[in-house]
């Protein structure tokens, strides 16, 4: 079992390497991207049968419970509730949210190091307009979709949509919440619950692939002038290519040694508040770190802090995928996976029309 965790750790983390050869190597495979080459691999993982499902006990028990401890599974191993096929899948489930949580967490930090912060004071304005329209268009689409779905025939439809506007204004943590406070009934908790993951994940992967080419086509660049974008000539180069050179690994070493660093503050500083705001402090935590580092030239100047950073969003981008399950799809409630769909991409719709109107660039976006 543990040979198990080991293997599959090591395939997350050593296939984008992978990916990055074949990008390197075969121009079209380089065309489609490596982050849709990420999404594709993952996607096959975790729909061939290879990784062991849950069951129905220990995932309702999951998403009724999300601190459920190992000792606690293991109980329900020993009193045959579960099986060791699905103690091995809570193992797994462990590993992937421990890699998520590492990943995206240093890759803020690293991506930040080489920014250029000169013309940040010029788009904040802009930067809290878009926030604004984008908690409007969150609130707008659900109740309208409220509207349109009442008469499906969906139970409670007022909660999940406070369930909705709970989770796309302040993350997971307040869709537990509001489940207690709403009373929200046990199977349509875990039924909105999974569906929100499924369409999260076409989501995500629409943003992190063709979504900006998308918006550019609508919405203004950033308007950063000429003589302020340092541009860096690649030779026509990988940018991932030479890594691994001394020149370049042992001073990337050191940035990754500082965004260890941030890392630990911003775990530290979690540890002082409530439960509901640790994911914020973290990332307001490490993301303002990174920008002041970002200040000092000697972290500014290192080479492949970028890239480095993209290759850990690459295992982000993979064990994401690998967690969409298209079995999840058998037995589905149509309006409630409709509405929950229309919640999502509806207001993405409405914030990209919005923001066409008050002229914000589509990287702010």
């Amino acid at each position: 079992m543990e040979l198990t965790i080991i293997a599959l750790a090591l395939f997350y983390v050593l296939t984008p390497i992978i990916i990055l050869h074949l990008c390197h190597s075969f121009p079209f495979v380089n065309k489609l991207g490596a982050v849709i080459i990420a999404y594709l691999v993952g996607l096959i993982l975790g729909n061939t049968g290879i990784l062991p499902g849950m069951g129905t006990y220990l995932n309702d028990h999951m998403l009724m419970f999300p601190k459920t401890t190992p000792d606690d599974v293991e109980a329900m191993l020993g009193s045959g509730l579960i099986t060791k096929s699905e103690f091995l899948s809570f193992k797994i489930y462990k590993l992937r949210d421990l890699l998520m949580s590492i990943t995206i967490l240093l890759a803020i930090p690293l991506v930040l190091f080489s920014a250029n912060v000169k013309q940040w004071g010029k788009m904040a304005g802009k930067t809290l307009l878009s926030l604004i329209i984008g908690f409007f268009s969150v609130i707008f689409v659900i109740i309208l979709g409220f509207f349109i779905f009442k008469d499906a025939g969906m139970k409670d439809l007022w909660k999940i949509s406070g369930l909705l506007i709970g989770v796309y204004t302040g993350g997971t943590p307040n869709l537990a919440s509001l489940k207690m406070m709403l009373d929200v009934d046990a199977n349509t908790y875990i039924l909105t619950h999974t569906y929100d993951l499924i369409i999260g994940v076409f989501y995500l992967a629409f943003l992190m692939t063709i979504g900006q080419k998308m918006f550019h086509r609508f919405l203004p660049k950033f308007p950063i002038p000429l003589e302020d974008v340092k541009i860096r000539d690649l030779d026509g180069k990988d940018p991932f290519w030479g890594i691994f050179q001394r020149s370049v690994f042992i001073p990337l070493l050191k940035a990754y040694g500082l965004a260890i660093g941030i890392f630990a503050v911003g775990g530290a500083l979690s540890m002082l508040v409530p439960a509901h705001m640790v994911m914020v402090v973290v990332i307001l935590t490490i993301t303002t770190l990174g920008i002041l580092a970002s200040l000092m030239p000697s972290i500014n100047r290192i080479e492949k802090t970028f890239e480095s950073g993209m290759y850990l969003i690459l295992i982000f981008s993979l064990v994401v995928a690998s967690m969409a399950d298209i079995r999840n799809f058998s037995g589905i409630t149509p309006g409630l996976f409709a509405y929950i769909t229309m919640a999502v991409f509806g207001s993405l719709f409405m914030h990209v029309l919005l923001s066409k109107i008050f002229k914000i660039d589509a990287d702010t976006v």
